[in-house]
């Protein structure tokens, strides 16, 4: 389940997503919410993303159907 981006929490690996009127657009790697944006967390890079939800990120499923598993 997708959770409005206000809500995302600073540390945990959470999965990105931009909802427009295109659709749905998923980052395929974990980030991390930090206090001046946001970083690949695999890498530490900064990421310039301006993400409209989140959800854990499971490494099970790190490249997840972004329509499937929308809800």
């Amino acid at each position: 389940m997708w959770n409005p981006i206000a809500s995302a929490p600073f540390g945990p690996s959470l999965q990105l997503a931009v909802f427009d009127q295109d659709g749905v657009h998923v980052l395929v790697f974990p980030c991390r919410k930090e206090s001046m944006g946001w970083k690949n967390a695999a890498t530490g890079a900064r990421v310039e993303v301006h993400p409209t939800h989140w959800r854990p990120w499971d490494p099970e499923k790190g490249d997840w159907d972004p329509v499937r598993n929308s809800h």
